[in-house]
């Protein structure tokens, strides 16, 4: 699959430090690769930082949007640039090295056999690094939650690490995907599976940050909460868009 035309989307706020570091690293391991950086327009200068390396490498591109407005649709904006300009793959990933750039490998290697390879931080038990007890047991038991109430067959929902094929998110109405954080991943698996699209779990190791601070919320886990209920009456009354 090396030949095919990959995006690597990454959102970001306030991630200056950590995406120069990113940038380097994964041009340095996948030269021709693209990137594109959504920025919420961070005061620390992140945006000006990707804009400016855009103008002498075509192969770094930016959206840079008015103010903080979310990570699912920071995800959408990216996705719907990533059809307009006809790239094959999109690789979802954050910016601050939690996503280890090396699983890249392993998502071009299966998604010649998939439509949506997942990195599953509990496929092979729980590989979660520097994660407080009590965020890892919320993530753990939000996946056994979803799995219950949708029946989503996956070890790991709410991972966001990730590769499409552009036939998916052809196939997905972007517009109407209005979801953050936990819920925006729930929601993208599970219409991608209920579409018929075959999906691949792969065993990643996940690493909490080191530079930054998280933006995990109360609101985001309640809007999660939420949503696989909103999901699964839609799918029983034929609502699912």
């Amino acid at each position: 699959m090396s030949m095919l035309k990959s995006l690597v989307i990454i959102p970001t706020y306030n991630e200056l430090e950590n995406i120069q570091k990113l940038m380097n690293v994964l041009f340095e391991m996948y030269p021709k690769i693209n990137i594109l950086v959504v920025d919420d327009n961070s005061p620390d200068g992140t945006g000006n930082f990707v804009k400016d390396l855009s103008q002498n490498d075509n192969r770094v591109h930016l959206l840079q949007r008015s103010g903080k407005m979310g990570l699912g649709t920071a995800y959408v904006a990216g996705f719907k640039y990533m059809i307009e300009k006809k790239y094959d793959l999109a690789i979802q990933m954050d910016a601050d090295f939690s996503h280890d750039p090396k699983e890249i490998q392993q998502f071009l290697a299966e998604i010649g056999n998939s439509d949506l390879v997942i990195g599953s931080r509990y496929i092979t038990g729980v590989n979660v690094i520097n994660w407080p007890m009590q965020r890892l047991l919320l993530s753990y038991f939000a996946n056994i939650y979803t799995k219950i109430i949708t029946g989503l067959p996956l070890k790991d929902a709410t991972g966001g690490y990730k590769c499409f094929k552009r036939e998916v998110l052809e196939a997905l109405n972007l517009d109407n995907i209005k979801s953050n954080g936990y819920s925006f991943q729930i929601e993208m698996n599970y219409k991608a599976w209920k579409k018929g699209f075959k999906i691949k779990e792969v065993p990643i190791i996940f690493t909490d940050r080191v530079e930054g601070t998280s933006k995990m919320s109360k609101k985001i886990v309640h809007e999660a909460i939420f949503m696989v209920w909103k999901l699964r009456f839609q799918s029983i009354f034929g609502l699912l868009k």
